[in-house]
């Protein structure tokens, strides 16, 4: 039998799943107990037990000098720059997506310009931004928005694009306006699109997120994680990773099943 054809269970599929991370873990906590066995005050790699301790007070205990848990208003600030950003992104990218893909006069004057916006490098962007909409919370939602929308304006105009010709030709013989087939024929076909290019974004997001809180910011994860790192405190440190990747999890998670809920024909086989 050759391994194309061979479809692992439900069981084998949860191990298989769950076994990448168990490596890491045992890898983790191996290196961490030989180096704390050569030098019991080492910081780089703490045992996942001070991890966890870490993690506990955290969330729990309030800041000595504002008694306020840091650790939630980080999460809270960061995750309402995220979702700024993101929705802007999501909303511009749709309309323009629309236009590029439908419209060959707005095809013809924007493509190209797209294409162009998108080989920049967004962080390299960042104290011109800075410098702009100084160091408040406009230039940071600003770096997420220019890192991702370029790539949902082509990603959604050529979704768009491929549009299969008949639907257009049937809803123009029906009489249909472009107006009437950009909602009713182009906008349902490119929603799933979006999802899905959202859910592509959600990495570099949090990077440019990341290094605009690292550099001006006196609240946020990666303001916190920057913070801290001269101290090598790598408990705290690796804490908010976590805590960074299970909220990207969560919501990757979340816009699956609004897919999948919304539109399960574009999950099929997925």
């Amino acid at each position: 039998m050759r391994l194309i054809n061979i479809i692992p269970g439900r069981p084998l599929a949860v191990f298989l799943a769950v076994l990448p991370f168990a490596l890491v873990f045992i890898a983790y906590a191996i290196g961490s107990d030989i180096r704390l066995t050569e030098n019991p005050s080492d910081k780089l790699l703490p045992a996942p037990s001070t991890i966890w301790d870490t993690a506990v007070r955290l969330v729990s205990e309030g800041d000595k000098r504002t008694g306020r848990i840091l650790f939630w208003h980080d999460t809270w600030a960061s995750l309402k720059r995220l979702g700024l950003g993101i929705g802007i992104s999501a909303g511009v990218g749709l309309i323009f997506g629309l236009l590029i893909g439908l419209l060959p006069l707005v095809r013809s004057g924007l493509s190209q310009f797209v294409a162009v916006l998108s080989m920049i490098p967004p962080l390299a962007l960042l104290p011109i931004l800075f410098i702009v909409f100084g160091l408040g919370e406009l230039s940071k939602v600003v770096l997420i928005v220019v890192g991702t929308l370029p790539f949902l304006i082509r990603d959604l105009s050529q979704r768009v694009i491929e549009v299969p010709k008949e639907l257009l030709v049937k809803a123009q013989t029906l009489g249909a306006s472009t107006w009437v087939i950009a909602i009713r024929v182009a906008l349902p076909q490119v929603m799933p699109r979006l999802i899905q290019g959202v859910r592509l974004s959600l990495g570099p997001a949090w990077l440019f997120l990341i290094a605009a809180e690292a550099i001006a910011s006196d609240l946020g994860l990666g303001y916190r994680i920057f913070l801290v790192r001269r101290y090598l405190a790598m408990d705290v440190i690796l804490t908010y990773v976590i805590w960074i990747t299970l909220l990207a999890v969560l919501i990757d998670w979340a816009l699956r099943y609004a897919s999948r809920r919304f539109f399960p024909w574009a999950e099929e086989g997925l």
